[in-house]
């Protein structure tokens, strides 16, 4: 069971690994692009791939859909990038039901593990495979990975990354539990932190933070939704940047051009800004912003 990309390499690993599934759930197809056609998700592309029989439930507790999970009989659910499954779902499996999730748990239980992660600076992070429980992200943890996270990664380096790591754990996982040595442990609920969706008003930019923060926001939120802040009446997403080596002058939001650098002034240091997108412009390399305009002196975010 899953949607987006982050689930494709776990599909496709266990098909490689002689463990497809009896079927693949996931979302309707949607509207997507300019002309509004129905386009279904990354996880059932994959899984027509394979020839894999798909279930595209409107409602996760329409008894129809629960009947025919049933019918299936299931010995383990995989669910990796998923809404929240109800009891009547997760219990069909006959071994168990687990979950991929992007966190070392209970570390950033939640809907942005890798986002939250980043935003915080963190220098590691990994996935988690668990039994599911009717609490979120509370179930008793079969096995965790990790990575290691550069300074300047982003939340799509970061993506890619763990989406391969889980996918290694997903087979492992599946292998355990068919095996029946699965030795699951309860989470420390002590050391739980929370990981809640990113909505517009979290990914404004403050300015006034030191600007190791404000790289870690930027870094956290690319490639989307993207970082944010006001610029001369318009929206102006910054979506890569790096700490500023130089001597940061000015009070926090204050733009500065260094030899062709695209600088800002933060509460305490500068960041050097390297992508940007305007308002209904694709995103762009800072020195192709400052060929059309020079920002020197505006301040962001005023």
């Amino acid at each position: 069971m899953g949607t987006p990309d982050f689930a494709v390499p776990s599909l496709d690993a266990l098909v490689e690994a002689g463990l497809a599934p009896v079927a693949v759930v996931t979302v309707p197809d949607k509207p997507a692009g300019r002309g509004q056609k129905l386009r279904g998700s990354a996880v059932k592309a994959a899984a027509e791939r394979h020839g894999l029989p798909v279930l595209q439930p409107a409602s996760l507790s329409d008894p129809a859909f629960v009947a025919e999970l049933e019918a299936l009989a299931p010995d383990v659910i995989v669910v990796v990038a998923f809404r929240i499954l109800p009891p009547e779902v997760y219990e069909t499996a006959g071994l168990g039901a687990f979950n991929l999730h992007g966190s070392l748990l209970p570390a950033y239980r939640g809907a942005a593990p890798i986002q939250r992660a980043l935003m915080d600076g963190v220098e590691e992070t990994g996935v988690t495979t668990f039994f599911l429980q009717q609490a979120v992200d509370t179930g008793n943890v079969i096995l965790r990975r990790r990575i290691a996270v550069g300074p300047d990664d982003t939340a799509g380096d970061v993506h890619d990354r763990l989406a391969e790591v889980g996918a290694e754990a997903v087979v492992e996982t599946a292998r355990l539990i068919a095996a029946g040595t699965a030795d699951a442990s309860p989470q420390d609920d002590t050391l739980a932190s929370p990981a809640p969706k990113i909505f517009r008003e979290d990914a404004e930019i403050d300015w006034r933070r030191p600007a190791r923060q404000v790289h870690d926001h930027v870094r956290a939120l690319s490639p989307f939704p993207g970082a944010w802040t006001g610029w001369t009446g318009e929206t102006l997403k910054i979506l890569r940047s790096q700490l500023f080596d130089g001597a940061a002058s000015g009070t926090p939001g204050v733009v500065s051009v260094d030899d062709g650098r695209l600088v800002v002034a933060c509460g305490e240091g500068a960041v050097e800004v390297l992508e940007v997108q305007r308002e209904g412009k694709r995103r762009m390399p800072a020195a192709d912003f400052l060929h059309g305009v020079d920002p020197s002196g505006d301040v962001l975010g005023a």
